[in-house]
């Protein structure tokens, strides 16, 4: 089950002038935790700042991808428990979100007076990412 709590934060209606983009710079699988911290600290910073009408913020990917564990025992006697790498499956133990090189994980629209916070926010958000990103900054 999914970590994350809400995938659009904000107002969806406004009339913004700016969109700032979370862009990878590589391919990976980004944990559904990972996603969750990097919409809280953006989200969080965007209140205080701006409240809650002067921006929207979406998030574009979402975990589908289950990752699987498989354990292997360790210990006296373990040889005759495990059946080794036979039906070794693994155990679910969360989700994530692949990404492409290039691909948009979260997009910010604000006015013009919120440009400045709006690049700090996504700052903050990458931050919390396992892999590079880079922000654009795009004229609606």
């Amino acid at each position: 089950q999914s970590k994350i709590v809400h995938l659009t934060m904000g107002n969806p209606n406004g009339n913004f002038k700016y969109e700032t983009r979370l862009i990878a710079l590589e391919d990976a699988q980004i944990r559904h935790n990972a996603l969750e911290a990097a919409r809280m600290a953006t989200n969080k910073f965007l209140e205080e700042k701006l409240g809650g009408k002067e921006y929207f913020l979406k998030i574009l990917v979402y975990p589908h991808h289950v990752l699987r564990e498989h354990k292997i025992m360790t210990g006296a006697g373990a040889d005759r428990l495990s059946e080794g790498m036979r039906r070794a499956f693994g155990r679910p133990a969360g989700l994530a979100a692949r990404v492409k090189k290039g691909q948009n994980i979260m997009i910010l629209r604000t006015a013009e007076n919120g440009l400045s916070f709006a690049k700090e926010a996504l700052t903050r958000g990458a931050s919390k990412m396992p892999i590079p990103t880079r922000i654009d900054v795009i004229t609606l």
